[in-house]
């Protein structure tokens, strides 16, 4: 049986999805997770905001065995996602160890950027 590799918690703390793209692209950001386990991982993640209260229980299930790319835009409570043009920052937790790593696509202009980053992990 393959074991969890990783940590249960990790932070991100710049996010933001710009109002505007150009060209054939829209920017966008997604949290990308690795499960080396062999059971799912049961993600519980919270959205934080200079200026509101966070979105918090937001759940994913990332399979074992497998890798999850989260489109931030998809996250939603209530009815209730982040807004764009919004800084943010995002806690991930999981019921057990996983890997955690961050990717933006910026498409705000015509030479576009892919920056992409592990995320902070808390032991």
């Amino acid at each position: 049986m393959p074991t969890a590799t990783g940590e249960k918690v990790w932070i991100i703390p710049d996010g933001y999805i710009p109002e505007l793209s150009s060209g054939n692209l829209t920017s966008h950001e997604s949290i990308c997770v690795l499960n080396t386990a062999s059971e799912d991982a049961h993600l519980n993640i919270t959205i934080f905001f200079e200026d509101r209260e966070p979105l918090e229980d937001i759940a994913e299930v990332v399979q074992g065995r497998r890798t999850k790319h989260i489109r931030t835009s998809s996250l939603a409570k209530d009815g209730k996602a982040i807004p764009v043009g919004v800084p943010y920052a995002i806690e991930v937790r999981s019921d057990i160890p996983i890997i955690v790593q961050y990717s933006r696509l910026d498409a705000t202009q015509a030479e576009n950027a892919l920056m992409s980053v592990i995320a902070y992990p808390i032991k």
